[in-house]
């Protein structure tokens, strides 16, 4: 059964339900992501584990893209480490799709364009002795390399 035709850059794509009897309903609450995030960049600049932390959130968020769940809670069910996760929600942060308070996330609509990041710091390095990575990141700045390395 043929569904609809798409123009994907002059090419005309004849679309068909493999399994009719489980087409997609929305019943309930649900969630949505936009095409723009796979064409235009957003996904494919993003790691495995802000992917993951992403898809996360949009199942767990409101209509409003808030929600509150504890990144113990997060880190649980998605199977990613403490670190993991910290670099995964800056990362989300830094790149213009997540807000965050200490205590809700909002995901954000998305930005005009992908923001293209020039380095991004290992899951092993997210906190250094109990503090979050912008406070190392900081350091790392304004510190000489040698006062880094003396603490290790």
């Amino acid at each position: 059964m043929v569904m609809a035709s798409e123009d994907q850059g002059g090419i005309v794509v004849n679309k068909k339900l493999l399994n009719p009897i489980r087409v997609r309903k929305i019943q309930g609450s649900f969630s949505f992501l936009e095409h723009r995030f796979l064409r235009q960049k957003f996904f494919e600049n993003l790691t495995q584990h802000e992917l993951l932390l992403y898809l996360f959130l949009l199942l767990a968020s409101d209509r409003q893209g808030i929600s509150y769940y504890s990144y113990d809670r997060i880190c649980s069910i998605t199977g990613i480490t403490l670190d993991e996760y910290i670099c995964a929600r800056n990362g989300l942060i830094d790149t213009d799709l997540l807000a965050f308070d200490g205590f809700f996330f909002q995901i954000l609509s998305l930005p005009a364009h992908a923001v293209i990041r020039n380095q991004q710091l290992p899951p092993g390095e997210a906190v250094r002795g109990g503090d979050p990575v912008q406070v190392f990141d900081l350091l790392r700045r304004f510190l000489p390399q040698e006062a880094l390395q003396h603490g290790r």
